[in-house]
């Protein structure tokens, strides 16, 4: 089979499209997929970059990828929840990577039936971006009709998937994005958008609970929320992500907010959840490019020179 993979850390000209790949073993309970369409991640250019190299341990070569969207080719003898010929989504097994291949072979609770509303590379967008706002939005936040959100970094992949949800749920919801993105943040669900590059952060008023998705000034988005409030960043200063990391475990100590964080592991409950929330017209993907597998570097540099809206898709 082929597959993406990387054997040293460095720019997006480390990654290769290999040939020739050993397709992988099927367990009892494993489901191997053939791979229609998977999604480049932001969280893995650092990751790629070697920037994590001394949190995570990862072994080289390495693929990429994490969410994915295909059929299902074969099962292990004791799958209960899919059988050959389903159309699935899903994500790979928690903190592992190599969505981005032509066949993958995951635990059969990583994968849900996709939504019959979207096309292959539609349904790619929304995995793991998609589960991700619904787990901070509705099992950490548990967000309530009249509170005010505030998203930050809102045009990205979870940004956009949160914005779409937050409006659901009722909340009055702002959005801080680059000006290109804000009219189609508004489209989404957004009572307010603001470019970032012009709004300072205490113009914005006090939230009930805020999401980050940008990873720097965090000590002044917590001087944002009311008394009580939660703050939830998910995502690390790309620059110094050791030292993001450690101020977000010192900011449990905090004593008049909160602080919540965590790395997106979805049950298959949040991801059959996330089915119906597309099927019913409450969430609708976001794709800011369509690339083939041989683009691979193309988009990774598409994601490092920032701006994306939504999600980059590669088809393979």
């Amino acid at each position: 089979m082929r597959a993406v993979r990387y054997d040293r850390y460095g720019g997006p000209e480390v990654l290769t499209v290999v040939d020739g790949l050993p397709t992988p073993p099927v367990g009892e309970t494993d489901v191997r997929v053939r791979v229609s369409a998977a999604a480049v991640g932001g969280g893995e250019i650092p990751i790629r970059a070697g920037r994590l190299r001394h949190v995570l341990r990862q072994r080289l070569p390495a693929g990429t990828g994490v969410d994915f969207v295909g059929t299902v080719e074969r099962t292990g003898t004791a799958v209960t929840r899919a059988n050959v010929g389903d159309h699935v989504w899903g994500v790979m097994p928690h903190g592992t990577f190599g969505s981005i291949a032509e066949t993958i072979v995951v635990p059969q609770e990583r994968v849900a039936p996709a939504p019959r509303t979207l096309s292959p590379h539609e349904a790619a967008a929304l995995p793991a971006s998609g589960t991700t706002a619904l787990h901070a939005l509705t099992r950490r936040i548990r967000l309530r009709p009249g509170q005010r959100l505030l998203i930050r970094g809102a045009a990205g992949g979870v940004g956009v998937v949160a914005v779409q949800l937050g409006a659901s749920l009722g909340a009055h919801v702002t959005a801080l994005a680059g000006a290109d993105h804000l009219s189609r943040l508004r489209e989404l669900g957004a009572s307010e958008a603001f470019d970032h590059r012009r709004t300072p952060l205490h113009d914005l008023g006090r939230f009930d609970a805020i999401i980050d998705l940008v990873g720097t000034h965090l000590p002044a988005l917590r001087d944002r929320l009311v008394p009580g409030g939660t703050l939830f960043p998910l995502a690390l200063d790309p620059s110094r992500p050791i030292r993001s990391a450690l101020w977000v475990v010192a900011g449990y100590l905090h004593r008049r907010t909160r602080l919540g964080a965590f790395s997106n592991d979805p049950t298959p409950r949040e991801l059959e959840e996330l089915t119906s929330l597309v099927e019913q017209g409450t969430i609708v993907p976001v794709i800011d490019t369509v690339l083939g597998v041989d683009d691979i570097v193309h988009a990774h540099r598409r994601l490092e020179r920032g701006g994306v809206r939504g999600k980059v898709v590669v088809t393979l």
